[in-house]
């Protein structure tokens, strides 16, 4: 465990590694020993008083092999009043087998799916549409029954999955529900990234870290690419001009883009122009005539919100 991380997650439901926010970091000065609150544990790595574990409800014995009690554990714990910690000072030994003494039903893939959609269905409530617009295909996948886990919530009074995000985890954005699409915009292993900057600033390519921050994006119903307060626009409609964060305006159709989703194509609203990376690491992103064809146009939403 390395100090200034916690457990967290994305709307796909995989695991990540969340910074601390510079807050949480800054109390702890002088404290750097004292527990960590943490939005999700590890689902076999964790110590808990056994008479309670019996009466939150062990782990849900529905799911197959491995994969996805971790959420599971964790919503479950967090919303049924308990709570979950990162000790900085523990030790804990995993020992990594070379090869899995058991097999997965239908691939290790299709286990983690069927997991995975148990855990919305009994603990996010509404909020599940946000995992299947991530995972569509988690819609088809049969998940078997949940009423025994659906009564055990409502016998423990547990807390909405709203109390959750708010209460434990804000750092998950939720999107807008009127949004086109939301979260990193990808091309490979790099995401479109602010790099630090603001108004009038260059937007960059970095490696994608998953965390939000800086490479967290959403695509309005205005056709407006949004980070924060700032919209994406570029000064005139010329080939070569850099991309650049600009104070919304709804007036300006430079900070207006429609996606060309059977091509991965971000372009001008107006203009022959697409948000090209062919150039990013000298001067930025930039515009450039559209082409199907070009790798450094092709670009992906982590989340499309039809």
């Amino acid at each position: 465990m390395v100090l200034g991380l916690c457990l967290g997650f994305d709307w796909n439901l995989v695991f990540k590694w969340d910074y601390m926010t510079a807050k949480e970091r800054q109390s702890r000065v002088g404290h750097e020993i004292q527990p960590i609150r943490t939005p999700m544990i590890a689902g076999g790595l964790f110590s808990i008083e056994k008479k309670w574990f019996e009466e939150v409800g062990k782990y849900d014995m529905m799911m197959d092999v491995w994969g996805g009690e971790n959420l599971e554990i964790s919503f479950r714990v967090w919303q049924c009043h308990g709570s979950l910690e990162i000790i900085p000072c523990s030790r804990v030994g995993h020992v990594f087998r070379k090869q899995h003494p058991y097999t997965f039903p239908g691939g290790s893939g299709n286990v983690f799916a069927r997991n995975t959609r148990r855990v919305a269905e009994v603990w996010m409530d509404d909020y599940k549409q946000f995992y299947f617009r991530a995972v569509p295909s988690a819609k088809g996948v049969y998940y078997g029954n949940i009423r025994e886990r659906v009564e055990l919530r409502k016998r423990l009074k547990c807390k909405s999955f709203k109390w959750y995000l708010h209460s434990v985890y804000p750092e998950l954005k939720v999107p807008d529900k009127s949004d086109l699409a939301f979260g990193a915009i990808k091309q490979g292993l790099l995401c479109m990234d602010i790099l630090g900057h603001t108004i009038e600033g260059t937007v960059g390519m970095f490696s994608c870290h998953d965390a939000g921050g800086n490479q967290e994006w959403s695509m309005t119903k205005y056709h407006r690419i949004k980070h924060q307060e700032y919209c994406m626009g570029f000064d005139s409609p010329q080939a070569g001009q850099p991309i650049k964060l600009k104070l919304c305006n709804p007036t300006d159709n430079l900070q207006k883009w429609k996606q060309i989703n059977d091509a991965g194509l971000l372009q001008s609203w107006d203009h022959n122009l697409c948000i090209d990376s062919k150039d990013s690491k000298k001067t930025g992103l930039t515009v450039e005539n559209c082409s199907a064809n070009s790798e450094s146009q092709i670009w992906e939403f982590t989340l499309d919100l039809p």
